[in-house]
C-alpha cells in the first residue's frame, strides 16, 4: 500500500474507456472498510456513468452559471474559474462517484455544539472513505481526481440527488490519459512540532 501512496495522484485527463463495474464496486467496498467515528459510517455513493452523468454534470453546470449571479459562496469567488474546469474533467472522466454524507445536516442550519461535532467527525470518516477509495484506484490502475467544487453547485446537486443527507465530494475515475509529476510536499520541520519530553 506504501506504493499506492507515494504514487498516486490527482488525474485531471482521462482516456476514453470505461471502467469495468466490477473495479467500481472494489474501490467502494474500499471506501466502506474505512474506520468511521463511533462506526457510524456516515457514507452513501451514488455511481454515475453516461446519460446520468450528463444528468449530474448538467446541473452541476446549472449551478455554476447560478452562481455568477447569485454566490451561494460569496467568499470564494475567486475559485469558479477552477470549478469550471472540475466540469470540464468531470465531464470527460467515464465514472463520477458522489460521496454523500447520510448523516449530515443542511449546510444552511445551524448547528449546536454536539451536532458541530458529529459533523466534523461524519467529514473525518468520509475523507478516510475517499482516501481508501482514491489509493485503491491507483493500486487498480485507475486514476481519480478527489472533487470538492461541487460546493459551488450545491442547491442543484442536492436538488437532483433528490435524497437525504449532504453532498460532501465528488470522485472523478477513469483510466488516466497523463502521468504528472508528484507536486510538492511542506516538508517535515514546517509541519511538525515535536513533544516527547
Amino acid at each position: 500500500m506504501l506504493s499506492a501512496i507515494t504514487n498516486r495522484r490527482s488525474i485531471r485527463r482521462y482516456q476514453n474507456q470505461p471502467v469495468p463495474k466490477h473495479l467500481i464496486e472494489k474501490i467502494i467496498q474500499a471506501g466502506m472498510l474505512a474506520p468511521s467515528s463511533k462506526n457510524r459510517q456516515p457514507w452513501f455513493f451514488i455511481v454515475t456513468a453516461g446519460p446520468a452523468k450528463n444528468d449530474m454534470l448538467l446541473a452541476m453546470r446549472n449551478g455554476l452559471l447560478r452562481e455568477k449571479e447569485h454566490p451561494f459562496l460569496a467568499e470564494s469567488t475567486q475559485h469558479q474559474s477552477g470549478a469550471l474546469r472540475t466540469l470540464q474533467i468531470m465531464e470527460q472522466a467515464p465514472v463520477v462517484i458522489l460521496v454523500v454524507n447520510s448523516l449530515g445536516i443542511d449546510i444552511r442550519h445551524p448547528l449546536h455544539s454536539e451536532d458541530r461535532i458529529y459533523e466534523i467527525c461524519n467529514a473525518q470518516s468520509i475523507g478516510a472513505a475517499m482516501e481508501n477509495m482514491t489509493l485503491t484506484a491507483s493500486d487498480l490502475g485507475l486514476g481519480s481526481l478527489w472533487i470538492c467544487d461541487t460546493y459551488f453547485a450545491y442547491d442543484e446537486l442536492q436538488q437532483w440527488l433528490n435524497l437525504r443527507g449532504e453532498l460532501t465530494a465528488a470522485m472523478a475515475l477513469g483510466y488516466a490519459n497523463e502521468s504528472p509529476a508528484a507536486r510538492p510536499r511542506k516538508n517535515m520541520d514546517e509541519i511538525v512540532e515535536w513533544r516527547i519530553k
